[in-house]
């Protein structure tokens, strides 16, 4: 949540909901991502080798469910499933600073959230240079006011 208030996101604009594990993200986020109510999603878990194949199963599943959702839907799903060898790494991953892992997707939610925005206009980006613009996320006319970031919900 960290990362999410340093740049600028309300509390009350995240909001999280669980299933019962990895290999369910892909369906829980394609639920959120057509419910139009999301700028993006943030996926976190945790996969631990075990002694078989299971965990390069759902490695690949999750993974690339995820990334099928973002492509299909265009709503940014990150990949914040830690896929680790033990629970030592898991640990070294959260750790209470900067490189905790959650910290880093929660930055790159906040990029891409706003890349989609300008993609797709919603922040008076122009369009094929034709000068097509839209009213900025806030209202603010085309381009936005010089200086100020964009605010984001998610």
């Amino acid at each position: 949540m960290e990362a999410l208030k340093e740049c600028g996101v309300q509390e009350k604009n995240v909001f999280e909901t669980q299933v019962p594990g990895a290999f369910e993200l892909p369906l829980a986020s394609r639920y959120l991502a057509l419910s139009n109510t999301v700028d993006v999603i943030i996926n976190i878990g945790c996969l631990i080798k075990g002694d078989t194949m299971h965990f390069e199963y759902i490695c690949e599943a999750a993974s690339s469910g995820l990334m099928r959702v973002g492509l299909d839907t265009g709503v940014p799903c990150i990949f914040g499933v830690l896929t680790v060898l033990s629970k030592e790494q898991a640990l070294d991953r959260a750790k209470e600073d900067k490189s905790n892992s959650g910290y880093v997707w929660g930055k790159s939610a906040v990029e891409m959230a706003i890349l989609r925005s300008d993609a797709m206009g919603a922040r008076g980006v122009k369009k094929m240079g034709l000068n097509f613009a839209k009213d900025g996320l806030n209202g603010e006319k085309s381009g936005g006011t010089p200086g100020t970031k964009p605010k984001i919900g998610f």
